[in-house]
């Protein structure tokens, strides 16, 4: 058996984006929730749960990068990357519960008649605005990287939900439309959930060892059978280490010759250039060995 492996790392770190995302957010939840108590809108409170569940999300995101950055060892052979993966899917997770509490409560109070305090709203989701972009800011070189991505669209989705709670301050100060305020934050919840679903499916696909979306095994495997020499593929494999490395098993039915080291260096590099696998293991077989795993899926489908 002969393996090919190009290891990637990250090619920067974002520790200091964390902890600043976190310490502006954090502080400004405090003073959303004030604000959104002292004058009872329901906007601001659930604007500043939303960010609540957001900097949890900026947590397990931080935490899910750390624990992928470990070491491997003799128990854990390829790390803890599948911790990125995890931190992604527990982040949407969070934002869909928190979401639907808040649809919840906003449905109940779409009867309101009590017009809040408009010129309280607008500047304090006006501070929203400025610290989600600034955080989303932070994020925004990363989003090659699902669980960073992850981070990145909550903040740039709270830009722009603070611009809608902007805007409802607004057009209750001007026409005292007490019944705006929980539409609002039922439209801003909404727009969240569609937003989160994505980052979900994604997630919850690559735990399950799913086939990254932006890799298509067939062409793959097309460009396997290609290789000179290569009479037969089976026994393809393609799925996630973490939210920014792919790995691929494969075997190749070649003529009794071996194809030797350069065979493998080139196709590496084409995985790598072509298909963004950085880790490839590839065994060369001269019969058609019997190894108890053959894949019975069509491969000619693209999902």
């Amino acid at each position: 058996m002969e393996h090919s492996h190009d290891h990637h790392h990250a090619p920067s770190s974002f520790n200091l984006a964390f902890g600043l995302g976190i310490a502006l957010n954090l502080g400004f939840v405090g003073i959303e929730a004030f604000f959104g108590w002292k004058i009872n809108s329901l906007a601001l409170l659930a604007d500043a749960g939303h960010n609540l569940s957001d900097v949890a999300g900026l947590v397990v995101a931080w935490g899910g990068m750390l624990a992928g950055g470990l070491a491997a060892d003799v128990r854990h052979t390829y790390g803890w990357k599948r911790a990125s993966i995890l931190a992604a899917f527990t982040n949407a997770l969070l934002l869909l519960v928190v979401m639907g509490s808040l649809m919840w409560e906003s449905v109940g109070r779409v009867g309101s008649s009590i017009p809040p305090d408009g010129y309280t709203i607008m500047w304090v989701a006006s501070v929203g605005v400025v610290i989600n972009t600034l955080t989303a800011l932070l994020f925004m070189r990363g989003s090659e990287d699902l669980n960073i991505r992850g981070a990145f669209l909550h903040m740039a989705a709270d830009a722009l939900v603070s611009i809608g709670v902007v805007i409802s301050g607004a057009l209750a100060l001007w026409f005292g439309w007490g019944w705006l305020d929980p539409l609002v934050s039922l439209a801003i919840a909404i727009i969240i959930v569609l937003g989160t679903w994505g980052l979900f499916h994604q997630s919850l696909h690559l735990l399950f060892d799913g086939v990254p979306h932006h890799i298509s095994l067939p062409a793959v495997k097309a460009h396997l059978e290609a290789l000179p020499g290569v009479e037969q593929v089976h026994d393809l494999h393609i799925w996630a280490l973490g939210t920014s490395e792919v790995a691929l098993t494969a075997h190749l039915l070649m003529p009794a010759d071996s194809p030797g080291d350069q065979f493998l260096t080139d196709l590496a590099a084409a995985l790598r250039e072509q298909f963004g696998i950085h880790h490839p293991t590839v065994q060369i077989e001269t019969v058609a060995a019997e190894c108890g795993c053959h894949q019975h899926f069509p491969v000619s489908h693209t999902p």
